[in-house]
């Protein structure tokens, strides 16, 4: 059994800009845990392989994918087809949220605008 507890994991930041913390990374799948401070921004992107689910445990700010906006919180759930034109723009609270990527995340499948 392959186990990962947050407070042995090492955060890094990734090609976008935001900090993360990767729980488990495998040849299929990847699930991180990103934080963006108030007012932060991811810089806008696109994996042309993976396709993401964000889900949202505390805090929100506005989520937009491929020129859709929207206000998103804490217990929504987002999800990013590869290809999609995205970043995330953290409220007056930052928001914390869990990442996963299929196929699993890599700096060397992220555009940047």
């Amino acid at each position: 059994m392959d186990l990962a507890r947050r407070a042995a994991l090492q955060p890094f930041t990734t090609k976008d800009g935001s900090e993360i913390r990767e729980y488990l990374h495998t040849a299929v799948q990847s699930l991180a845990e990103a934080i963006l401070t108030p007012g932060q921004s991811t810089q806008r992107h696109y994996h042309r392989l993976s396709e993401e689910i964000y889900l949202l445990v505390a805090g929100g700010g506005v989520m937009e994918v491929d020129g859709e906006e929207r206000k998103v919180g804490a217990d929504d759930a987002i999800l990013i087809p590869a290809g999609a034109w995205h970043t995330l723009t953290a409220g007056p609270d930052g928001v914390r949220l869990l990442c996963c990527c299929v196929p699993p995340y890599s700096h060397e499948d992220t555009y940047m605008s």
